[in-house]
């Protein structure tokens, strides 16, 4: 298993608010990808999976038409 530290943004529909709800853990895991479908299961999602150079993962998320973002840093 690896670890990683997770950021989970959540942003906000409203045009005129750019705030966003973060959550930062640390969590142990061996599939990011396995993870976010756990976290979203039964739930209508699309994601798009990208990797950064530094190996830092990224889930750009979209369920219920709110975008959500959920980025793995190995520690």
């Amino acid at each position: 298993m690896k670890e990683y530290e997770v950021i989970w943004e959540i942003f906000n529909k409203c045009p005129r608010n750019q705030m966003r709800d973060v959550f930062v853990e640390e969590i142990e895991i061996e599939d990011p990808e396995a993870y976010i479908r756990e976290k979203f299961k039964g739930k209508k999602v699309s994601y798009e999976q990208t990797i950064l150079a530094d190996g830092t993962i990224i889930f750009d998320i979209v369920t219920s038409e709110i975008k959500q973002r959920c980025s793995f840093t190995e520690i």
